[in-house]
């Protein structure tokens, strides 16, 4: 076990609660930002409209599948 995840495990339930919002936050930050994107910047990332809609309503606690390791 890295020495990061071995930490987190004996975090106080308040910091981990705190760093667990600051994820939904950016999470949500980092959603309006795609949000903002023109069509010719998602062509350039391989994203179409549709794509970014999906992602931007999608519920806060929905994360991205990666987070979840």
């Amino acid at each position: 076990m890295s020495r990061s995840i071995a930490l987190a495990h004996r975090a106080p339930r308040p910091i981990l609660m705190a760093a667990r919002f600051a994820s939904f936050v950016s999470l949500a930050r980092q959603r309006a930002a795609l949000q903002r994107l023109d069509d010719a910047q998602l062509r350039d990332i391989g994203l179409t409209r549709d794509d970014v809609h999906r992602e931007a309503n999608r519920p806060f606690w929905d994360v991205p599948q990666s987070w979840l390791c």
